[in-house]
C-alpha cells in the first residue's frame, strides 16, 4: 500500500513544529511563490503567542509517489491527551530528542504510550549544531528510556537519525553530509514504517480530533480501520459501550494534502481522513457502515489530576466587557469543549451557577480560560485544587508528580529546600553539563500550584520546570500556604493616585491608578499576613491655602502585573480571578465585609471540630 502514517511526539521546545515545516517543504507540498509562515502547523492566535503547539493536528506529504500522513503532536504534559487518543491513527512515531537536553518527562510520557500499542520509533537528535550536544549520552540515555518502558526487542532496534529541523538536513551521522537535506528521514520512513494494517469487513473508523467548521458544521478526523467510504455514503455512530448514537450521511469527505485539505469523491482503508456530515459523533466514537454492530476500542486516556470552578461572574462591573455571561452560554461552550477534548471533564453544580472543570494541569486549564476570555465570555474561577482518590482500604489518596528542573549549580540549595518545604522527595541529583544540575523529585501535585513563579524568582530566571503525572499516593499532609494577606478596597469608584501612594508602605499593589474597583476587590499584597480593607478612591484634600513646600508630583512603584497562570496560581480558596475580554480582576468569593467575616467564623469552627 502506497500510504504510511506517523505521528511526531517530543518535549515541549525540542522543534517538532520546525520540523515539520521543513518536510513540508522538502517534499513539494508549497508552490514556489508561496508564502508560508514560520511554525505553519501551529495555526491558532495561542500557539503563536506561546510558541507551543497545543491541538494535534493531521497533514500529508508525497514522497516519490508514497502519500505520508504527519500527525504534529503537543509537546507539553497538560495537553497530554491530544497525543493520547492520535496513537490509534498512526502505525510509527518519530521521537525527536534535543541532543543536549535530552529525554525530558513528556517524551517519557508519550514514548510509554507508543511502546504499548506497539509502534515501532524511529529517533531524531535534533539540534545536533547546538554548542552544547551530547549526541552519544543521549543516544545511550534514550535506549535507557526505552528498556525502562519495557520496549520489546524489534522496539529496541531503532534507527537513529541526526540533525537539525532549523536548518532542514538529517544524517546517519552527526557530522553529515548536510546536503541531502531530509531525504535520509523520507526514506527511513518509508522502509521502516509498516504500511496500515487493513482489517476485513466494511466501513469503520474511530474519531480522534473534532473541530467545528461555520460551513461543513462538525468535522472528525480519523483512520479508515476497513472498508471504502463514498460521498454521500449512509453511516452510523456508535458509542463506545454499543449504543447507537446516530445515523445520516457523509456530506464531504477531506482528504489532506500539505496544509490544505482538498475534497475527495472516495477514501480507502489505511488513509487519514475528514468527514462531514453528522451532528453527534464525536471523539472516541466508532462511525460505521449500517451493517457493523461492534464498535472499536478506543485508547483509555489518563484522569485529571486538576480541578477549578468556573462560577457565573457576579461582580457589580458584570456584563460591562463582555457579551457572553450567562449560565446557560458558559454551560454549552464547556460541554461543546469537553466533546472535542477527552481529557476534560466538566460537573455541573447542584445550584446550577457554577461548573467543576477538571483537566491534567493549570496551564491546560488557563489556556481554556483564555480562549473563552477571546470569544467574548466573562467567568469567575477559583483556584486549581486537586483530584483526590480513595484507597482501597478507605486511604485518602492525591496526585504525585515526577518533577524535573534543570537549574545553575549556585541555585541548587534553594530549590532543594522549596521543594522539601512543599513535601517533594528527590530521587535523582546529577550534572546536565555547563555548570548545571538536574534534579528530579517525585512531589504532591498541590505543592507544585503556584511555585513556577516562585521558582524563577528563587534562580533569577535561569531554572527550567518539567513536570508529568505519576501515580496516585497516600495524602501527605498539610502544607504551607500564601504568607501574605491582601489589600481589599472597601468602595466602588475609579482608583486614584494619591490614595495608592498613601497606601505603598502597607505592600505592593496589583492595579494602576484610574482604574475602576469595586467593594471587596483585590487591590494590594499586604506586606503582612492578614487582610486588610483599605480606600483607593480618597483624593488629596484641596484648600485655598499654599503649602510651604511646592507640590511634590505622585510617584508610584508600578504594580505587580498578574498573568492569568500567576493568578490563578497566587489566589486562596476564599479569592476567585475575574476574567473578561479586557481586564483580569482579583476578589474575595463573598465581596460584603460582614459576609466574609462570617464565613472566616464557620471556617473557624469547621477546623475546630
Amino acid at each position: 500500500m502506497n500510504i504510511r502514517n506517523i505521528a511526531i511526539i517530543a518535549h515541549v521546545d525540542h522543534g517538532k513544529t520546525t520540523l515539520v515545516d521543513q518536510l513540508l517543504k522538502q517534499s513539494g507540498a508549497f508552490r514556489d511563490n508561496q508564502r508560508v509562515a514560520e511554525r505553519a502547523m501551529d495555526s491558532n492566535d495561542l500557539e503563536k503567542e506561546r510558541g507551543i503547539t497545543i491541538l494535534a493536528k493531521a497533514t500529508s506529504v508525497d514522497w516519490h509517489g508514497i502519500r505520508i500522513n504527519i500527525v504534529d503532536t503537543p509537546g507539553h504534559a497538560d495537553f497530554g491527551g491530544e497525543v493520547e487518543r492520535i496513537l490509534s491513527m498512526v502505525d510509527s512515531a518519530i521521537v525527536l530528542v534535543d541532543a543536549a537536553e535530552g529525554p525530558m518527562p513528556q517524551t517519557k510520557f508519550v514514548v510509554g504510550k507508543a511502546l504499548k500499542v506497539g509502534l515501532r520509533p524511529i529517533v531524531v537528535i535534533n539540534k545536533i549544531d547546538r554548542p552544547d550536544a551530547r549526541h552519544i549520552e543521549v543516544v545511550n540515555e534514550v535506549f535507557d528510556l526505552f528498556a525502562a518502558l519495557d520496549a520489546t526487542d524489534e522496539q529496541l532496534d531503532f534507527p537513529i537519525l541526526y540533525g537539525s529541523g532549523r536548518d532542514g538536513w538529517v544524517s546517519e551521522n552527526p557530522e553529515g553530509p548536510k546536503d541531502q537535506g531530509l531525504a535520509p528521514l523520507f526514506d527511513l520512513v518509508v522502509k521502516h514504517v509498516p504500511a496500515p494494517t487493513v482489517h476485513p469487513g466494511p466501513f469503520r473508523m474511530i474519531g480522534t480530533i473534532l473541530e467545528a467548521n461555520p460551513f461543513l458544521g462538525r468535522i472528525i478526523t480519523g483512520r479508515i480501520e476497513s472498508g471504502s467510504l463514498k460521498s454521500n455514503q449512509a453511516v452510523k455512530v456508535l458509542h463506545h459501550d454499543g449504543t447507537q448514537i446516530e445515523t445520516g450521511r457523509i456530506s464531504k469527505i477531506l482528504a489532506f494534502r500539505g496544509l490544505e485539505r482538498q475534497p475527495i469523491e472516495e477514501a480507502q482503508a489505511g488513509d487519514i481522513v475528514a468527514i462531514a456530515g453528522l451532528s453527534k459523533g464525536t471523539v472516541a466514537d466508532t462511525f460505521c457502515d449500517p451493517a457493523v454492530t461492534e464498535p472499536l476500542h478506543a485508547q483509555p486516556i489518563d484522569p485529571p489530576t486538576v480541578t477549578m470552578s468556573f462560577l457565573v461572574n457576579d461582580s457589580p462591573l458584570a456584563g460591562t466587557e463582555g457579551d457572553k455571561v450567562t449560565s446557560r452560554v458558559i454551560r454549552d461552550r464547556l460541554l461543546r469543549e469537553a466533546e472535542g477534548n477527552v481529557a476534560l471533564k466538566i460537573e455541573e453544580s447542584p445550584e446550577k451557577d457554577s461548573f467543576f472543570v477538571s483537566g491534567r494541569g493549570e496551564l491546560q486549564l488557563a489556556v481554556l480560560i483564555e480562549t473563552m476570555r477571546r470569544e467574548g465570555f466573562e467567568i469567575a474561577v477559583s483556584r486549581p485544587r486537586v483530584v483526590m482518590q480513595k484507597g482501597e482500604n478507605g486511604e485518602l489518596l492525591e496526585p504525585v508528580e515526577e518533577v524535573v528542573i534543570d537549574v545553575d549549580e549556585e541555585h541548587a540549595g534553594v530549590v532543594v529546600q522549596k521543594m522539601s518545604e512543599r513535601k517533594a522527595e528527590m530521587v535523582e541529583l546529577r550534572p546536565s553539563g555547563g555548570n548545571r544540575q538536574r534534579l528530579v523529585f517525585h512531589a504532591p501535585t498541590r505543592g507544585l500550584i503556584g511555585y513556577q513563579s516562585e521558582l524563577l524568582t528563587d534562580t533569577r530566571g535561569t531554572a527550567v520546570m518539567n513536570r508529568l503525572f505519576h501515580a496516585y499516593e497516600p495524602y501527605k499532609g498539610e502544607l504551607p500556604g500564601r504568607t501574605n494577606g491582601v489589600l481589599i478596597s472597601n468602595e466602588q469608584g475609579e482608583s486614584v493616585a494619591y490614595a495608592m501612594w498613601n497606601l505603598e508602605d502597607r505592600g505592593p499593589m496589583v492595579i494602576d491608578p484610574g482604574v475602576k474597583v469595586y467593594q471587596g476587590m483585590i487591590i494590594g499584597i499586604h506586606s503582612r499576613d492578614n487582610d486588610l480593607e483599605v480606600n483607593v478612591l480618597k483624593g488629596k484634600k484641596l484648600t485655598n491655602i499654599r503649602a510651604a513646600g511646592k507640590d511634590e508630583a505622585v510617584k508610584l512603584t508600578p504594580p505587580v502585573r498578574m498573568t492569568l497562570e500567576r493568578a490563578l496560581a497566587w489566589i486562596q480558596d476564599d479569592e476567585l480571578v475575574e476574567v473578561t475580554p479586557k481586564t483580569i480582576r482579583l476578589r474575595k468569593l463573598y465581596l460584603d465585609p460582614n459576609e466574609r467575616k462570617r464565613f472566616e467564623k464557620s471556617a473557624k469552627v469547621m477546623g475546630a471540630a
